[in-house]
């Protein structure tokens, strides 16, 4: 029978360590008295049984069971125990490919990784047969991946210094202001629209060429009024959200409209703006090396996933 094609998802994450293994946490196996069990999928010469699938897809099951309600349950729920039995697949693939590879996970390896495991708070017990095959498998999958899939991978300086260049966004310092603050505050519970018709009288004051200092120094509720309303030096990140925004694109030397926040009504003057910064190359290098690894191994393990799919015997009988 012709082989089936199935969706690529990744199975084992390039990244993942001893203690991501999530699949250890599995509910007990259906009763024969509620499943009568069957085939569903056969990969080379592994039958994956409809057992399997159930048990694989239960904990998601629950989850989408108690989000959803009626065809939209029933459409997820299909979808779901699809995508379970395509990891399966894949799985059992890279599997036989490590058996074909002679990898071999040790006793001691085993054990190593169930006390890291549940030093991490998992809960492993290995005199449960499933427990501690899903432990060796596991440690396999990881095993598999590295030789086949994470050896091959070199990233060059010049791919890291490009990347940079692609994303130095990402690798920004927050941006630097140096802020002057009008500050109205409600003289009590009910005084709001006493203290916006002040903001707005200042506002007029500014419009008609009134210093910023002087009116900050005369009715500024704020800390630094004495100063003239500075504020001094201030971090992106450290200013109430609406005022981030409102300054966000102001120049130097220009004031903003009346900010209304929890601690009343604002007018802010941008004093200066620090041009943008970026974390130079050679700090962020090593760093840059681990995401273009990250990036160029799932390239790679997609291909080395396909290629098993396409050398493979795949039958679903779902």
């Amino acid at each position: 029978m012709k082989p089936v094609s199935l969706r690529q998802d990744r199975l084992v994450p390039l990244k993942a360590t001893l203690a991501l293994i999530g699949i250890l946490a599995l509910p007990p196996t259906f009763s024969a008295a509620y499943l009568e069990d069957r085939i569903v999928a056969v990969v080379n010469s592994d039958l994956i049984m409809l057992s399997d699938v159930k048990r694989e897809f239960e904990p998601e099951q629950a989850r989408i069971s108690r989000q959803h309600r009626g065809d939209e349950l029933a459409q997820r729920l299909k979808m779901a125990e699809y995508m379970a039995l395509t990891k399966m697949i894949e799985r059992r693939l890279q599997l036989q490919e490590a058996k074909a590879r002679k990898v071999v996970v040790s006793d001691q390896e085993v054990k190593q990784a169930v006390e890291h495991m549940k030093r991490q708070g998992e809960t492993i017990d290995l005199s449960n047969p499933l427990h501690a095959r899903n432990v060796r498998d596991q440690l396999t999958l990881l095993k598999v991946v590295d030789r086949e899939v994470r050896s091959s991978v070199v990233v060059g300086d010049s791919e890291m210094k490009r990347y940079y260049q692609e994303h130095r966004d990402r690798f920004a310092l927050p941006e630097e202001y140096t802020l002057s603050q009008i500050l109205i505050q409600p003289r009590s519970s009910d005084g709001t629209a006493d203290a916006l018709a002040k903001a707005r009288q200042i506002m007029d004051e500014l419009k008609r060429g009134e210093k910023f200092e002087d009116l900050a120094m005369q009715y500024s509720d704020g800390p630094n009024a004495s100063r003239g309303g500075r504020l001094g030096l201030v971090q992106q990140g450290e200013l109430l959200p609406t005022i981030e925004r409102a300054i966000a694109f102001l120049v130097p030397g220009g004031i903003s409209d009346i900010i209304e926040s929890s601690e009343g009504f604002h007018i802010i003057r941008v004093d200066e703006k620090k041009p943008k910064q970026f974390r130079p190359f050679e700090e962020v290098k090593f760093e840059i090396q681990e995401l273009v690894f990250q990036q160029k191994s799932e390239d790679v393990f997609q291909s080395w996933l396909v290629d098993l799919k396409n050398k493979a015997y795949i039958e679903i009988k779902f």
